[in-house]
């Protein structure tokens, strides 16, 4: 009898050691999809909100990439203006490379500084237009 209990008590702790690892994994899961699910939210939100041919803010541009990202971007801050890029690659280019900084306006041909730009979600993809003003970009949609 002896002989069989220790199996016995070895298996019972295997059994509940098993059930125990898997009451947490299932737990973390659903803590993962409760944390997940808002920021997937508004992500969606985000880009329902920007259809082509919306204004865009700044901060979810990166300036480099020119592209509408969805989400806040990072801060790069270059002689008291803000820009904002994606990843560390793009911050360095904003903060090196003033060609990263300005954009052309489709409509006036005129360089302008992307902090100050009327940004304009061009395609589906994410391509964003940087114009002078709200004015010059509703005269490129009427030329176009």
């Amino acid at each position: 009898m002896k002989k069989l209990v220790k199996p016995l008590v070895l298996l019972l702790l295997v059994t509940f050691s098993f059930i125990a690892c898997n009451s947490k994994t299932k737990q973390n899961k659903e803590k993962e999809t409760a944390l997940l699910t808002p920021q997937k939210e508004t992500i969606q939100k985000a880009q329902q909100e920007y259809q082509v041919g919306a204004r865009v803010p700044n901060d979810l541009v990166c300036m480099v990439n020119n592209a509408y990202m969805g989400k806040p971007q990072i801060q790069v801050p270059v002689n008291g203006k803000t820009y904002y890029g994606c990843c560390q690659m793009c911050v360095g280019k904003l903060n090196n490379d003033e060609t990263a900084r300005t954009g052309i306006d489709p409509y006036s041909n005129k360089e302008v500084d992307k902090t100050e730009a009327y940004i304009v979600l061009m395609k589906k993809e994410g391509e964003v237009a940087y114009f002078e003003a709200e004015e010059n970009y509703n005269k490129y949609k009427e030329s176009h």
